[in-house]
């Protein structure tokens, strides 16, 4: 399985709002077990298919977006349209819910 694809927040923020309608970002730091299991799963629903775009970054060089969306704690994985959040899950139920939250035909 390919791994997710790690992002700055200099990067992100020079491409929001770009090409991509619905995108969604996790946010990690390197240490954490649970944001290692957490993109094993992502992994998973990428790779079954029909997701839209995946990426991560490390909340410990991305405080203007940790700031800005008020993330509490990692993992985090926020959804986002057009550039801006639409839903934070910190909670990860699965497979199956992730698979429904992040697919591409909406």
């Amino acid at each position: 399985m390919k791994e997710l694809t790690e992002i700055t927040e200099k990067e992100w923020l020079s491409a929001a709002g770009g090409d991509t309608k619905r995108e969604a970002l996790l946010f990690v730091t390197p240490l954490c077990g649970t944001c290692k299991i957490t993109e094993r799963i992502l992994q998973v629903v990428e790779a079954a298919g029909k997701s839209i775009p995946i990426r991560k970054i490390n909340i410990n060089y991305a405080v203007q977006l940790r700031t800005k969306w008020q993330i509490a704690s990692v993992p985090c994985l926020v959804v986002l349209e057009d550039g801006e959040p639409v839903q934070q899950t910190y909670a990860m139920h699965g497979v199956d819910y992730l698979f429904e939250l992040l697919r591409s035909e909406r």
